[in-house]
């Protein structure tokens, strides 16, 4: 919901990858922990409002909201990290940026944290469809890209490891059109009585699925691959009675439910043109803001039950923090209706509506053993209460780091 809204040819256009052939110990990130697998997702609101304002902010090493999210991330200590909203430039600055300037400077008493391997891909945000996706008139705009930006890259995606990236495995669905997933709930007209005709033949010829894009990639641990399946559906709002949002968020979550049913994947094709889903027994693990709260908010109702109930995926064990349960009660509000339990919550939203939600997610295969998970997400009087905060209007974006906390999950290799 933003801040309060090649080593190997064969990879995809627009795809960077960084530390290909380097070898270093998996200790260099979490590897305090043997025999187990940290892996994390973080809507860190590492956007900007231009493009190149990011490697702006993160050539030096005085942003402070950088800071914040770097000195998290050395306490949380993932092996395998999923960014949400961290802008995509194709020469790949800001991911190394962030990592030499941020990353491996210790902060208040934190050590340092390498990751040897990074991965950074095209994001359909901000990339001009040619249509008037919005039907207000006019051509042009972040409303009438292929996923809401100002620009190329804004809102996109990173992913950092301690382990190696299999490259030539690596899958990116940026391009898929929506009204090629079987039953896609597309938006309808309600000004017209034919059905689902708010966009027309020659723009769902180019709407994209994807807002930001879904990516499948492989993490090359020792004896087993995991796949981390990440992305960023859009948020369920900022539209009008024909819910294109909503449904759109709806459909984006549907994809990996249908990617890792063999049986119904059939459809889905990569931006390289192989086509199906996941193959039967793969370890995975589904990663990021999926912008769904399962019994509140504003998104179609079932739109995350399609992941928390999939026979595939384990939701057994529920990331909690206190953190969420006593903002909550000191914010009051809307989360005062709500149905879900508030130490699930993993984000900050305004207390008029839709009030704290759960909406980040990491949901593993079933057969990978869970150890551990948890939200960071301290309560008033932790003296790392700092690095989340309340909502202030003076800082930008709001908060210290960001609206959304990171989740953690430790796995059993």
């Amino acid at each position: 919901m933003g801040a309060k809204r090649m080593a190997c040819a064969a990879a995809m256009a627009g795809v960077l990858v960084i530390g290909a052939g380097i070898t270093a110990a998996p200790a260099s990130a979490g590897g305090q922990r043997p025999g187990t697998l940290r892996v994390a997702t973080f809507n860190a609101s590492l956007n900007r409002g231009a493009a190149g304002g990011l490697v702006a902010d993160l050539s030096g090493r005085g942003d402070a909201q950088a800071g914040n999210v770097a000195e998290v991330i050395q306490r949380v200590r993932p092996d395998v990290l999923l960014i949400n909203e961290f802008d995509y430039d194709p020469a790949g600055r800001a991911l190394a940026l962030f990592q030499d300037n941020y990353l491996s400077v210790p902060r208040n008493g934190t050590r340092a944290i390498r990751y040897p391997y990074r991965y950074a891909a095209a994001s359909n945000t901000g990339v001009p469809s040619g249509h008037d996706l919005n039907n207000d008139g006019t051509v042009g705009g972040p409303d009438d890209a292929y996923g809401f930006g100002l620009f190329p890259g804004q809102y996109g995606m990173a992913i950092y490891s301690a382990y190696p990236i299999d490259l030539p495995r690596v899958r990116t669905f940026q391009t898929f059109r929506w009204r090629d997933m079987p039953g896609a709930l597309l938006p309808d007209d309600p000004a017209t009585p034919a059905p689902a005709d708010w966009y027309s033949p020659t723009e769902l010829a180019d709407v994209r699925l994807s807002s930001k894009s879904h990516w499948d990639v492989p993490i090359r641990l020792p004896g087993r691959t995991v796949h981390l399946l990440a992305s960023h559906p859009t948020p369920p709002v900022f539209d009008g009675p024909e819910d294109r949002n909503g449904r759109r968020n709806h459909d984006e979550i549907r994809f990996w439910a249908d990617y890792v049913s063999p049986w119904r994947a059939g459809y889905i094709y990569d931006d390289a043109g192989r086509r199906g889903g996941l193959r039967p027994g793969a370890a995975f693990v589904i990663a990021g803001d999926l912008n769904s709260d399962p019994y509140d908010g504003d998104s179609i109702p079932g739109a995350a039950q399609q992941l928390l109930d999939h026979p595939r995926i384990n939701d057994r064990i529920v990331p909690a923090s206190a953190g969420g349960t006593a903002a909550a009660h000191r914010q009051g509000g809307a989360n005062l209706d709500h149905r879900g339990a508030p130490r699930f919550d993993t984000a900050d939203f305004a207390d008029t509506s839709p009030g704290n939600l759960r909406v980040d997610y990491l949901l593993p295969s079933r057969g990978l053993p869970v150890r551990a998970t948890g939200i960071f997400w301290p309560v008033p009087g932790d003296p790392l209460f700092r690095l989340v905060g309340d909502y202030d209007p003076a800082l930008p974006g709001g908060f210290p780091t960001s609206d959304h906390r990171l989740v953690w999950l430790d796995l059993r290799r």
